[in-house]
């Protein structure tokens, strides 16, 4: 069977709009309280979610589009240029030309899908700035600036939040050996029970 680089496959997994002054009528409910607060809070919503469906984009020394879905408790289905690969607990069933292996991840590989900026994990370390209202495919969003991890070497991401709490899109760049990237995941279809994964049948 020929097997998909598992370390690249392991890059994407860890790697997932001007802004306007719209009337303070329109503004999502998530105004209230400090930046930190609105988006420890929408982190803490989306963790919550029962299921949801993100388009991630990857841009740098190569590009990529790549779909994910994930149901509760455990289950991610990722849609990649290789074929659909289905994630459930820490076993990764690897699909590839017709055939299905179980292959074992490393604990912890996938967690970042569910806390993505690591808010929970750092919050001492967590610093939002509000940076205005903007829309994402039409719907309007309260952007933010949240920076994570030691000053000395910090990790940035552009942040919206959508009216009902929950993010609408989530935007990271960096450097990947070497290279630099930025990596946009758009995320909709929050608790939406149509979102079924499956466990796939392993081949011998």
């Amino acid at each position: 069977m020929h097997r998909p680089a598992v370390p690249a496959l392991a890059c994407l997994l860890l790697a997932a709009c001007s802004p306007s002054s719209p009337p303070a009528s329109s503004l999502p409910a998530t105004a209230a309280g400090t930046p930190l607060e609105r988006v420890t809070a929408s982190m803490q919503a989306f963790q919550d979610a029962r299921s949801f469906h993100a388009e991630m984009h990857l841009q740098g020394a190569r590009e990529t589009r790549d779909t994910l879905d994930f149901v509760a408790p455990d289950r991610y289905r990722l849609q990649m240029p290789i074929g659909t690969q289905v994630i459930v607990g820490n076993v990764l069933y690897l699909q590839s030309q017709g055939r299905t292996e179980k292959l074992q991840l490393p604990e912890g590989m996938v967690a970042q899908w569910r806390d993505p900026m690591r808010v929970h994990e750092s919050r001492g370390q967590l610093r939002v700035r509000e940076a205005g209202i903007s829309q994402i495919d039409g719907v309007q969003a309260r952007q933010y600036e949240v920076t994570n991890g030691p000053a000395q070497a910090p990790v940035q991401f552009t942040y919206w939040i959508g009216p009902d709490g929950l993010p609408l899109q989530l935007r990271h760049s960096g450097l990947s050996q070497q290279q630099p990237y930025t990596m946009t995941v758009r995320y909709s279809r929050f608790n939406d029970p149509s979102i079924i994964i499956d466990t796939p049948v392993s081949t011998p």
